[in-house]
């Protein structure tokens, strides 16, 4: 069965009514729909895939060759997203003493009472041949001097069970592999430097393809560039995250969140977006800072070969603090750095991986290792500063685990998505995983029940852009005002400097703000913030990776995910979806199963849509 979001909606406490019939909605104030040049060009495909990451492309490997024309758009170069970043590697559970029961376990452990077990089941169970597939594929992972796979062990992790590729390059492997097998299928066209901006809706709501923006010049800084739009029988967002939305993250820059806001624009329901995943370990050198505000990851696995946290006397930050230290998972491993910091008075402590040997540093991390030296700092020979910072959005696009979204001709797969997998906090290397086993159940799906072409309906929503110089306030309040641990007034504060940058058009004295790159990207952002700010302030408790400082610990009455959209240009909190009894280990039957699923989920399995708005 899949792992679909629940059909029972909680809504507030008491059961409060929806808004009245023709009552404005209420919430913050974002852009309708990206404003941007008459469409040159229109197109058609039977399948529309925006992003050319890891979820992106596993997708286009597993339709190609089957009669389906597929299209692959990316704003970038193909390899510029974030798969190619991941150093850690893919969970799973199928070496030595370990079962997708143990999987399951710690994946509903980590997050903190809000997975979705039934998703989870698929993800454990069907993980193991998805790693199959990509090492048939021609992926090359490292191995013991005997042959067999090489598994370690990271934060969360009960057992061994990260398998990984040279050192801490699994991802640019994974990134490697699906590029050739995508570039040598004959009918996966694949568009770089091409941009979404907006979600082809029909009469009835559904979506049937998109409007894109396609680079033209030498480069992005180059303005010139054609409007198209882009007819899909199924359109499906592998876009990634939003890291970006705050001034410090490993994400690299395209990570600003287009799929989801345009997504959001479009109606689309989205959830669990308070719930930032902030790594503990990031480089706090502004030397491997880039342009865009990524810094250098310390993969967890450095942790899970031995290293330990100290602050700058040398004391260990997570002694006593949780059963596994060093290995506890990331939010409370986040949680607990800035607790200390904020002690202290300091912006990082250390990673100490010396008495790891060269070595074995070397063999284990050689990304990790060059990066520090080019900074100026040795792991073999001096403890590495870190700090947290924002690394993976664990909510996103409501979606089951075979993509389906609320919205129908609308797929999500990847980081883009909330399956219900990641709960209030990912657990390490579940984020791969998760990305080939909803991939290939999608695939699987559009090849048996792909939609039938509809013809887009005359877009009525009001255009318009955020200026692109109110980026860098914007995602510094997001570090200052709603990171590891967040105040109740920061985030009324910084609900009312978003909802000031979105100027009526009517106003005599509003600047016209010319549409590009760069004041799409600021508008996502804002109406990730946007969105992502309301759901932190309706979430009254502290669980996961969302920290509050006036409240300690997780609510019974917030076992359920915050659920908002887009509504004629504000966002939109729709009714609550409990999650119901099956969480957490305690209450989750941990027999495996006799092999993954290989059965399309039936149609009638689509996406619960909560309907009632909440009063604000």
């Amino acid at each position: 069965m899949d792992g679909a979001p629940g059909s029972a909606p909680g809504g507030a406490p008491g059961g409060a009514p929806g808004s009245a019939p023709g009552d404005p909605p209420a919430g913050q104030r974002v852009i309708e729909s990206l404003a941007c040049e008459p469409v040159a060009v229109t197109t058609a495909t039977d399948v529309l895939i925006v992003g050319s990451g890891i979820a992106g492309l596993a997708l286009a490997q597993a339709l190609s060759e089957h009669g389906l024309r597929v299209d692959v758009v990316t704003k970038a170069r193909l390899r510029e997203g974030s798969t190619r970043w991941a150093q850690g590697g893919v969970a799973t559970a199928d070496g030595p003493g370990d079962d997708p029961s143990h999987h399951l376990e710690d994946t509903l452990i980590a997050g903190a009472g809000l997975c979705d077990a039934d998703a989870v089941k698929v993800l454990v169970e069907e993980g193991p041949s998805a790693v199959a597939g990509l090492l048939a594929s021609g992926a090359v992972f490292d191995r013991t001097a005997d042959g067999a796979l090489s598994y370690t062990l990271e934060g969360g992790h009960s057992r061994p069970r990260i398998v990984h590729a040279g050192g801490d390059a699994t991802g640019l492997e994974i990134q490697r592999t699906l590029e050739s097998a995508v570039m040598a299928a004959d009918d996966v066209q694949v568009w770089e430097r091409t941009f979404l901006l907006d979600l082809l809706r029909d009469a009835d709501g559904g979506v049937v393809g998109a409007r894109v923006s396609r680079w033209t010049g030498t480069g992005h800084e180059d303005a010139s560039h054609e409007i198209g739009e882009i007819h899909a029988r199924a359109t499906v967002l592998a876009t990634g995250g939003y890291g970006q939305v705050f001034a410090k993250t490993s994400n690299p820059w395209v990570a600003t969140g287009d799929g989801l806001a345009a997504a959001l624009r479009a109606g689309a329901v989205a959830a669990d977006l308070e719930f930032v995943q902030f790594h503990p370990t990031v480089l706090a050198l502004p030397a491997v800072c880039d342009d865009a505000g990524r810094h250098q990851l310390v993969s967890e696995a450095v942790r899970g070969e031995g290293a330990v946290l100290i602050d700058g006397d040398g004391a260990r930050v997570m002694a006593g603090k949780h059963p596994r230290e060093d290995l506890a998972p990331r939010d409370v491993v986040a949680a607990t750095m800035a607790a200390r910091m904020a002690e202290l008075g300091v912006d990082h402590l250390y990673l100490d991986a010396r008495h790891l040997g060269e070595e074995r540093l070397l063999r284990r991390f050689p990304t990790i290792v060059a990066g520090c030296r080019a900074a100026g700092v040795d792991p073999v020979t001096d403890p590495i500063p870190v700090a947290p910072a924002a690394h993976y959005a664990c909510g996103g696009l409501r979606s089951d685990m075979s993509g389906r979204t609320s919205l129908p001709g609308l797929y999500a797969v990847g980081e883009v998505a909330c399956t219900g997998v990641h709960g209030a906090n990912r657990l390490a290397s579940n984020s791969l995983l998760e990305a080939m086993v909803v991939a290939r159940r999608l695939a699987r799906l559009l090849l048996t029940q792909t939609p039938l072409r509809r013809p887009p309906a005359p877009d009525s929503r009001r255009a318009g852009l955020i200026a692109p110089a109110a980026r860098d306030k914007l995602t510094e309040a997001m570090v200052r005002q709603a990171g590891v641990v967040r105040r109740p007034d920061d985030l009324d504060d910084l609900a009312e400097h978003l909802d000031s940058l979105v100027l009526d058009p009517a106003d005599p004295s509003a600047v016209p703000v010319a549409p590009g790159l760069y004041a799409w990207e600021v508008t996502n952002l804002h109406t990730i913030a946007t969105a992502l700010v309301a759901a932190a302030r309706a979430r009254e408790e502290s669980r996961g990776c969302h920290r509050r400082s006036d409240l300690d610990g997780p609510r019974t009455a917030w076992r359920r995910r915050v659920c908002s959209t887009v509504r004629d240009g504000r966002v939109v909190r729709l009714e609550d979806e409990v999650v119901t009894g099956r969480g957490d280990a305690q209450s989750t039957d941990l027999t495996p199963t006799d092999g993954p699923s290989t059965d399309v989920p039936p149609a009638e399995h689509q996406p619960h849509t909560p309907t009632q708005e909440v009063p604000r």
